[in-house]
């Protein structure tokens, strides 16, 4: 239903008037204390975890527990400056596959500091006694291990800036590091760093990076943290595609709500969380995150079946003409390859999932990514591959060699991935390839027809596969016909095996 009346700017202040157009708290933002600072506050931070601790605090429960957020990049200066301008608060919009919207005023936020304009501000952030929980989502490639040995990266340039004497930090393990220090050096004692971001093992990288980089900067102070600061694992789950100017203006025309950064997302959501914070935790249970010891079977499952899923029918779906992803969900060819690649290939390298059915949660995937209400984007899925194909689908390609299973399918992700970073797409025109290591890939990828291994053959993101025959033949054959018939012939010849 469109709203007739003007539109009401979201703030604190228009709270009350903004409340009876679309469900806002009911609590007291003003009695809100912090107990968490975010460092990535992004769409995906603000559908999921923030979300989950406004449900909490709708309940009564964890007001002690509210959250400031950290911007590391200069970027972040547009998030900051409109989630501040509206008093941390914004609209959150679940999008029904039948066109419904359902949205609320989330007021878990309290404020967003950006660390490059004041690195010490961020820090003393951290270091505040009142915190007992830092989360990042900082995407896949900002925790800076080497794709393939998992190492951090100790030599990248805003690494060793941040480790020189006397520096200030600039990155989130200078920043993170720094406020730890301070807060062991003030008897605060240590707060839990809780990945949120699509990793296997998510709290173990964290531990791993951290403790590798507080290890060079200060001996003593890595050990302190080794020893005394918990990285729980986590698994998270919810599509969200990125805020466009039709989504500020259905929510200003529909709702009657001018918000400047509102977020949109599906109506799914999950989170299973390790139980293992040093200094508390608000009781998320009660708002729906399964608690429990370990986190594993989970992350496996979501990696290799939901993401893997999505570099599965991006670079494909790309090539063949679509831009939205429920437009490639939809097509009977990509749903049938989707499902027989979770089937066949990536759920035979999952442990027992508790309480879990896989074929429905497979076939519940199809159908969230068939949701053309969410319309993400196909681009979305294909940017930074070389963070994302060697931790969801490499490692679903390396069980099967090893056990003789099937692997066709994921070998021809990889090729689709190949062809695609090519940067030309069938009808020749460009393609954007959105990649931190974009100019080093398109230039490896544009080698293709004249040396068919030649993508493949970087060992910092394939590892040994050059050398494996099978996997070798199977890559090579798919993109000799993605060359030579196509994106949807070569799918065609690929599910007909």
């Amino acid at each position: 239903m469109t709203s007739t009346t003007a539109a009401v700017p979201l703030s604190p202040a228009t709270l009350a008037e903004v409340g009876r157009r679309v469900p806002v708290p009911t609590y007291d933002r003003s009695a809100l204390t912090p107990g968490i600072v975010h460092l990535g506050v992004g769409g995906f931070h603000r559908a999921h975890q923030a979300m989950y601790l406004d449900r909490l605090m709708e309940q009564g429960q964890a007001h002690d527990w509210a959250i400031r957020g950290i911007g590391v990049l200069p970027h972040d200066a547009r998030i900051r400056d409109a989630m501040n301008s509206q008093g941390g608060l914004y609209t959150l919009v679940l999008k029904d596959p039948d066109g419904g919207r359902e949205p609320r005023v989330v007021g878990s936020v309290l404020d967003v500091l950006l660390a490059p304009d004041d690195p010490d501000a961020a820090v003393e952030a951290m270091a505040d006694p009142r915190i007992r929980v830092v989360s990042l989502t900082v995407t896949e490639g900002g925790y800076n291990v080497d794709a393939v040995t998992g190492e951090f990266l100790l030599d990248t340039p805003a690494v060793a800036a941040d480790l020189a004497d006397g520096a200030v930090p600039t990155t989130t393990f200078g920043l993170v590091t720094e406020a730890l220090r301070r807060r062991r050096d003030r008897g605060h004692g240590p707060f839990t760093v809780m990945s949120c971001d699509n990793i296997q093992g998510n709290g173990h990288n964290a531990h791993k990076v951290f403790v590798a980089f507080a290890t060079a900067k200060d001996p003593e102070l890595g050990a302190w943290i080794d020893e005394h600061v918990t990285f729980p694992n986590s698994m998270v789950d919810r599509i969200t595609p990125g805020t466009t100017e039709e989504d500020r203006a259905e929510v200003r025309e529909r709702f009657g709500v001018e918000d400047a950064w509102p977020v949109v997302c599906e109506p799914f959501v999950q989170w299973v969380l390790e139980d293992d914070f040093v200094a508390g935790r608000p009781p998320l249970e009660d708002a729906g995150v399964q608690v429990v010891e370990d986190v594993e079977p989970y992350e496996l499952m979501k990696l290799r079946l939901l993401n893997a899923s999505h570099q599965a029918l991006c670079y494909f779906g790309y090539l063949a003409g679509y831009r939205l992803v429920h437009e490639v969900a939809q097509d009977p060819l990509f749903a049938r390859f989707l499902l027989d690649y979770m089937e066949r290939e990536g759920s035979p390298t999952l442990p027992p999932v508790p309480g879990i059915d896989l074929d429905a949660y497979r076939r519940e995937l199809v159908h969230r990514f068939s949701n053309g209400e969410v319309r993400d984007t196909v681009a979305r899925l294909c940017n930074e591959s070389s963070d994302r194909i060697p931790k969801w689908l490499l490692p679903v390609v390396r069980h099967q060699l090893a056990t003789g299973g099937e692997f066709h399918r994921a070998a021809a992700v990889v090729a689709s991935w190949a062809r695609y970073a090519e940067g030309v797409d069938e009808q020749g025109q460009p393609i954007e390839v959105s990649d931190r290591l974009a100019e080093r890939l398109v230039a490896t990828a544009r080698r293709n027809r004249e040396d068919p291994t030649a993508f493949i053959a970087d060992r910092s993101l394939f590892g040994d596969l050059v050398d494996d025959e099978r996997f070798v033949a199977e890559y090579t054959r798919v993109l000799r016909s993605l060359h030579e018939r196509g994106a949807r012939a070569t799918l065609e010849e690929v599910v007909a095996r």
